[in-house]
């Protein structure tokens, strides 16, 4: 008997040890009237569908007064999440795509499509031939299941654990013939993969909602439809979608290639000058770096026909202000270019969000604070708001016409080119973002193109999938 008490103890310590990890690890869901909320959110290697949830959920926290919990899932996580109890809404889904979920009024209508890496089908008859996967519980999932109901035969592979971004990846590195993604998700790919083809849309677009289980609190549902048609009444909804989605496919195949390209080959010589000028103004040095390319491609010995000259494309009244004796000297004139914009960011209003700022002041950088003022200006007139880039960029091109440039202060001005100017720069910025998350700078093409493959895996601690 006495020698079975060591056994019997342990047995003893071991339940006890057992049920002590089994209750820390419950995570009862709190109340959210009591002042916490905990929503699900798209899993980090989907980039930008993550951040731009993620900041549509605090705003909606904000708004409850609560703190806001996230956990970032694929999709059929989500659905366990919200079905176990271990979260109050997720968000990212298809309306009505789940039986065992309820969705709140959608807040995006989005074109879901056929991408394949060869022999993109035109049609919906040259599908069948056709090896398709999906996410599993994604929107794409729950597409093809509508467009089955008319073709009977359609067959596609379902992947626990995965996401549009990760399938699209592998379609465009040859390890999958085929997948469906939305028509954001294929724009930004496209940034990263410019041969990936997607020619047929499935003509069954996603209605994007947010979900709660079927047993879940309907007045937290009735909270969430009031937020959305707040949003979309008070042009919040269409500013977020802009900030996060407006950039992209601002580069044609050709542009981005040279882009790589030239991130692998210059940019190395030269991002110790770009990381200083960060140092200096506290702006993110691959927004500098961004900028210097936009403006000169990283020639240090860039020339326009308007005299405007060097790295940062310096204007001689912007180099003396300055302090730049010679604009053709790439150090002085990357750190005098980040001077200058965090100066004209400044300039702007402190009641404007920084993100906000920073878009506007690239639009002064390129047409000048005076131009600005007169779209701003325009913009209020309209019944826009002018500290938004995302209205200002729709009256910006406006100073181009007479009936407009007449009776602005500072006059005439190529307000389109402005518009493109930022959103290029955004589009760089977002790019030099990913590959140097990626550590894809300054390595071999080899290493390179292996690292566009990681790019949002390395996040998981996932590997690539092999040949």
């Amino acid at each position: 008997m006495w020698s079975l008490l060591p056994l019997r103890l342990a047995v003893v310590i071991g339940l006890c040890a057992w049920v002590a990890i089994r209750f820390m690890t419950a995570h009862p869901l709190p109340d959210w009237h009591q002042g916490e909320l905990v929503v699900v959110v798209p899993n980090v290697e989907m980039e930008t569908d993550a951040a731009f949830d993620a900041d549509l959920a605090a705003l909606f926290a904000q708004r409850l007064k609560v703190k806001l919990h996230l956990l970032h899932q694929t999709a059929d996580e989500a659905v366990i999440s919200l079905n176990e109890g271990s979260a109050h809404l997720a968000t990212g889904f298809r309306s009505g795509s789940h039986r065992s979920l309820r969705f709140s009024k959608s807040y995006q209508s989005l074109d879901e499509r056929f991408v394949c890496n060869n022999d993109s089908p035109r049609h919906m008859d040259d599908v069948y031939s056709h090896r398709i996967a999906v996410a599993n519980g994604s929107a794409q999932e729950a597409a093809l299941r509508i467009v089955r109901d008319e073709y009977e035969d359609l067959e596609w592979e379902t992947r626990k654990g995965s996401s549009p971004i990760e399938l699209l990846q592998e379609v465009a590195q040859d390890d999958l013939e085929c997948t469906v993604a939305n028509e954001e998700q294929i724009a930004s790919m496209r940034n990263y993969y410019p041969d990936l083809s997607s020619r047929l849309s499935l003509k069954s677009d996603s209605k994007m909602s947010w979900a709660i289980s079927a047993e879940g609190d309907e007045a937290l549902l009735e909270e969430v439809d009031r937020f959305m048609d707040d949003i979309k009444q008070d042009n919040t909804l269409r500013h977020m979608i802009d900030r996060h989605y407006g950039h992209n496919e601002r580069l044609g195949t050709v542009d981005t290639e040279t882009f790589i390209a030239h991130a692998q080959s210059k940019l190395p010589h030269y991002r110790q000058w770009f990381e200083d000028a960060a140092d200096l103004t506290g702006l993110d040095w691959r927004l500098v770096a961004a900028l210097a390319y936009r403006e000169s491609r990283w020639d240090p010995n860039a020339t326009s026909f308007t005299n405007v000259r060097g790295m940062m494309m310096l204007t001689e009244d912007t180099a003396d202000r300055m302090g730049v004796e010679n604009r053709l000297d790439a150090q002085a004139s990357i750190m005098a270019g980040a001077r200058y914009l965090q100066l004209l960011k400044e300039q702007l209003p402190l009641r404007i969000p920084e993100e906000e700022r920073l878009w506007l002041a690239l639009a002064a950088y390129n047409q000048g604070m005076g131009h600005l003022e007169d779209a701003r200006v325009i913009a209020m007139r309209s019944g826009l708001n002018p500290d938004v880039w995302a209205d200002v960029k729709r009256v910006m091109p406006l100073l181009s016409r007479q009936e407009y440039f007449a009776n602005a202060k500072y006059g005439q001005a190529r307000g389109g080119e402005a518009v493109i100017h930022v959103e290029t720069v955004r589009l760089y910025h977002d790019m030099l973002k990913r590959l140097d998350s990626q550590n894809a700078l300054g390595h071999s093409p080899q290493a390179l193109q292996r690292g566009f493959m990681n790019l949002f895996k390395s996040k998981l601690g996932l590997k690539p999938p092999q040949k």
